[in-house]
């Protein structure tokens, strides 16, 4: 069974850091796809960084040079880092495992990282003005 303990959550001020972790057990799939996603009450939950099992990463656009995922196979840990840290972070933090898909086009496969079916409880962020 598959299980995601997201920790690491609290509150900061502005301009802080923070460093969420998610311990995943029971995955064994070498290929992966593992993000980290945040929801407000009242709004729709969105992406903020992804990892794939081939390195590849993806952050939303309002993160970018502030947060850093990775992921310590060694300890099967995902990480993400936050640094500088505005009010507008402020939300449910979840971590999220899949397998991902493999699409056929143009003579290879794309590990595709578009659904989740392994998530987390959340941890809370809240940062303060």
């Amino acid at each position: 069974q598959v299980q995601l303990v997201e920790s690491g959550g609290g509150s900061v001020q502005s301009g802080g850091s923070l460093r969420l972790s998610c311990v995943v057990s029971g995955y064994t799939d070498s290929r992966y796809c593992m993000g980290w996603f945040r929801q407000v009450p009242g709004k729709e939950r969105e992406g903020v960084a992804h990892i794939r099992s081939d390195g590849w990463t993806s952050y939303r656009d309002s993160v970018k040079g502030r947060f850093t995922i990775s992921r310590d196979r060694a300890v099967n840990t995902l990480y993400l880092q936050m640094n500088s840290l505005e009010p507008e972070d402020t939300a449910m933090y979840y971590c999220a495992a899949d397998p991902g898909r493999l699409v056929w086009g143009s003579g290879v496969y794309f590990h595709i990282c578009d659904e989740y079916g392994y998530w987390g409880r959340g941890t809370q962020v809240t940062v303060s003005s």
